[in-house]
């Protein structure tokens, strides 16, 4: 039994000590220029730089999760904005042979956000995306603080609840 119990506690100090260590080692966004939905060009880092919190979703027009995420998140939108000063921003995978795609498909969503085109994937490898739904969140000092790949409905509000920790830690400052 003290085996057992000794073993349980080093695991668990082992576990909290590597967690730590991968919040400390915060990244940030990188200094990388797209192209929105309308040709004008966005650097990717300026939204990291606004003192915002920035959700970034990387998707693309044939991926049915990346879509379901973002109907999802878009209905929550305007309450997030309202709420916790956030912004919400999809860059997009497609390659050049269905960048043309995105625009139309953004225009009959109603999309309410930014959204950008990364046709080359000079993003995505900077970023370390294999494959969309990919979801980065970016606190208010521009610091990456939580990454989600993958979507099951309901992911969206596990990311509010991420959310919420940013508005709160960043209200204990003040």
């Amino acid at each position: 039994m003290k085996k057992y119990l000794i073993t349980v506690l080093v695991l668990f100090f082992t576990l909290n000590t590597i967690a730590q260590n991968n919040n400390s080692s915060l990244s940030s966004l990188p200094e990388i220029t797209l192209k929105n939905i309308d040709g004008k060009d966005v650097k990717l880092s300026d939204y990291g730089a606004n003192q915002k919190i920035t959700v970034i979703s990387f998707w693309a027009t044939w991926c049915k999760p990346c879509i379901k995420e973002l109907k999802n998140m878009n209905v929550l939108l305007e309450d997030w904005v309202d709420n916790y000063n956030m912004e919400l921003v999809a860059i997009s995978l497609d390659d050049s042979r269905n960048a043309a795609k995105v625009k139309p498909t953004v225009n009959a969503l109603n999309w309410d956000f930014d959204v950008l085109l990364d046709p080359n994937g000079e993003l995505q490898r900077a970023m370390n995306v294999a494959n969309p739904p990919v979801t980065f969140l970016v606190n208010q000092s521009g610091h990456i603080v939580y990454t989600h790949t993958g979507y099951v409905e309901g992911d969206e509000y596990d990311l509010e609840d991420h959310i919420k920790e940013l508005v709160l830690e960043e209200s204990l400052k003040l």
